[in-house]
């Protein structure tokens, strides 16, 4: 009998080792590919979710007492969400002031502390030249203001100092400090933007987090000087600044007042119409709870809160301002603290504006120094970058440029567990964790049956021996898919020995699609044609006169038939808009996989629907078949190829590392199905193989098989 390994690897995938199937062409040049369809999918798709969140944004608060018996878990969602919880341990600070600038007015001390041991914040803190008593005082977080000569960043500080200045000038101290990028060190605030570190997903970090962080122990350093009064603290900072301003203010009661300048606007405009693409990762948070922005505003009332923007902002539209400053005066309202929020927008565009500096001023003299008086100083710069700068030479123990590796704890690698007993609390853990923080952003299942499926028959047609059935099904709304079946002609779907669902990538798609469209070129005409490869053709048609069965293939959302836009910059941003919905790409392929297999059982080819199912993936989508089966009952088998030993470098999961990592994910469906791993090398899998020794599983259950190195 031919071994399945060897008919699915050369028929079905083409080549053990990533190397086109004998007798197949290879085109010179790719042709231009048709994305229409899979563009106007996704973008439904993305118009779809983003509404559901954006409807059900605070929908739940209708009175006072509504919001009180909430805020402290929303509040500790966003600690969650900023990749605060646990929150990190408040380590001694080790502040230094490196030198003193003066003015005639006011004096710079040039500081720094370290928020964990060797991630250093970088800062001036401004004072005025006469003190009499404890002053109120200013946190200023810096956007994006890139300072850099001669090799040496000062720091985007230095691009802001004009604001410290003022407020030093007018009887207020205030602590200017660096972000993480494009401070004197300069860490990374464009991990899946720009360096595709996906990763970061998968960990559940953002560098949102981190600056977050750096302004709660700012916080914390302000406390500790003589000269602050802690109990009048006020944030402000524009456009990455804006943002941090709305993180510590949410987070930390500590701030009294708020002025977040061009930080925020609403996920209609970052998701449908497209403001994410002008944005960075600190921008962020890592969306577990699928909120939308007006719920973070909302954590800072009934403080007063300024919420400030300019009219022709590209990157926080006007409208979207709006609809958050609607959503959270409804809140403001509801306590009784209507007179604490408002909403300034003057003319201009994305831009440090002299209008916006006068109304952030006049904003913290009402509510910090009960004074209504006219601003008669304008913010301007006084110093040189280099008068500004803390450190002549870099630290040696800095983690800045590496805090995205350390500053979210991974899960320790488990231990096996003793007995039986002990395994199913620690499943049952796993699994509650993907539920609930991983793959949360799944369609609610309770709403889902067969007829939500929407299957139809696209073609049934029978040729050279082959019958190849097309359906197409709905996935969730606005991501509709097709699911072929093939087997042998005359055979009865209920007669066959075994179904086999290929979740198949870029690379299978198209190995399937040169093969079928030698028998089906007709029926497959709407599909983009590869050349066509005969000799897998008759490899198919041989396997199913051998076997008795039945080959399903699905390419999920955004391969294949519902590819989208294929240039480098649409494919990275459509992957950061499904992070804004709390979603991964990857995530949710899992969950296309897992609705296919729902199609095959229980719709349009229900006949199938007491036939064993075996998944079977490669590369990337071995990972997502993976986690499908964890959520799919009576999967018999898994067949495994190149599976990626970690999420580290593998397809990305939201949260997931905080958790478990593919091995631990393997021991998991190890306990329901049998599996097969098709590897160049047999090692990695230690966890799964000794949980399946320590209680008594099949010996066969997980097996190993190598592949000849890849040259």
């Amino acid at each position: 009998m031919i071994s399945l390994r060897v008919a699915l690897a050369v028929v079905l995938l083409g080549a053990l080792n990533d190397i086109p199937a004998s007798g197949q062409t290879q085109p010179e040049k790719p042709p231009v590919r048709d994305t229409s369809r899979g563009d106007k999918m996704i973008a439904d798709y993305f118009r779809i979710e983003t509404e559901k969140l954006v409807n059900g944004c605070l929908s739940e608060i209708k009175t006072a007492d509504d919001w009180k018996a909430r805020k402290d878990e929303y509040r500790r969602q966003l600690f969650e969400m900023l990749s605060l919880d646990p929150l990190p341990e408040r380590t001694p600070l080790e502040p230094r002031v490196t030198g003193v600038v003066e003015h005639d007015q006011f004096r710079v001390e040039k500081v720094t502390f370290q928020s964990r041991p060797g991630l250093y914040v970088t800062g001036d803190l401004y004072l005025p030249k006469q003190i009499d008593r404890a002053l109120p005082t200013i946190l200023y977080v810096c956007g994006h203001g890139r300072v850099f000569k001669d090799g040496i960043s000062y720091g985007n500080k230095t691009h802001y100092q004009h604001h410290g200045g003022w407020f030093a000038r007018n009887g207020y101290a205030c602590l200017t400090i660096d972000s993480l990028q494009l401070g004197e060190i300069e860490g990374i605030h464009h991990g899946t933007h720009r360096y595709d570190m996906w990763w970061w997903n998968s960990r559940g970090y953002t560098p949102a987090g981190v600056e977050a962080w750096n302004c709660i122990r700012a916080l914390d350093y302000l406390e500790t000087r003589p000269e602050v009064d802690k109990e009048r603290f006020g944030v402000t900072g524009r456009s990455g600044g804006g943002a941090y301003s709305w993180w510590i203010a949410a987070l930390d009661e500590r701030i009294k007042v708020a002025v977040p300048v061009a930080g925020i606007t609403d996920l209609r405009n970052h998701v449908v119409d497209g403001t994410v693409e002008g944005h960075c990762d600190c921008m962020f948070t890592v969306n577990t709870y699928r909120w939308d922005y007006a719920q973070v505003a909302a954590l800072v009332a009934p403080r007063p809160l300024l919420i400030s923007n300019t009219d022709k902002d590209g990157i926080f539209p006007l409208d979207g301002v709006v609809r958050v400053h609607d959503r959270v005066r409804k809140v403001y309202k509801l306590l009784s603290a209507e007179k604490n929020l408002g909403l300034q927008i003057t003319e201009g565009p994305h831009a440090d504006t002299q209008e916006l500096h006068i109304h952030a001023f006049r904003w913290f003299n009402r509510f910090l120094k009960n004074d209504t008086s006219l601003i008669e100083t304008t913010a301007v710069k006084f110093f040189e970058p280099e008068q500004l700068r803390v450190f002549s030479d870099l630290p040696g123990d800095q983690i800045n440029t590496k805090i995205q590796e350390s500053f979210v704890r991974t899960a320790y690698p488990p231990e096996v567990p003793a007995d039986a007993k002990a395994w199913q609390t620690q499943r049952d853990g796993w699994l509650k964790s993907l539920r609930e923080k991983t793959f949360r952003g799944w369609p609610d299942e309770s709403d889902l049956d067969a007829r939500s499926l929407d299957v139809g028959k696209e073609f049934d047609v029978e040729r050279d021996g082959i019958r190849l059935v097309a359906y197409n099904f709905l996935s969730q709304p606005g991501i509709r898919l097709r699911l072929y079946v093939a087997h042998r002609a005359g055979l009865e779907r209920n007669k066959l020995d075994l179904v086999v669902l290929n979740a198949l990538d870029e690379e299978g798609w198209s190995k399937w699609l040169s093969a079928m469209q030698v028998g089906f070129a007709e029926q497959l005409q709407g599909e983009q044609l590869q050349p066509p490869d005969a000799k897998a053709f008759d490899e198919t048609k041989k396997m199913f006169e051998s076997f008795k069965w039945g080959m399903a293939y699905v390419a999920p959302r955004g391969i294949g038939p519902t590819a989208w836009d294929q240039s480098q910059k649409k494919q990275v941003q459509n992957r950061r808009r499904f992070l804004l919905l709390g979603q991964t790409l990857d995530g949710m392929r899992v969950w296309d996989v897992r609705r296919a297999t729902q199609a095959l059982r229980f719709a349009g080819a229900s006949e199938l629907s007491k036939v064993p199912l075996w998944l079977q993936g490669e590369r990337g989508m071995s990972v997502v078949a993976l986690y499908a089966s964890l959520f799919e009952p009576n999967i018999a088998r898994l067949d495994l190829w190149h599976l990626p030993a970690s999420h580290q470098s593998g397809p990305d999961l939201l949260n997931v590392l905080r958790y478990l990592d593919v091995p631990q994910a393997l021991a998991l469906a190890a306990e329901r199905s049998s599996i097969r791993l098709y590897q160049e090398s047999d090692s990695g899998w230690d966890f799964p193989q000794a949980v399946a020794a320590k209680l008594g599983w099949d010996a066969k259950r997980i097996q190993v098989r190598a592949l000849p190195a890849t040259k």
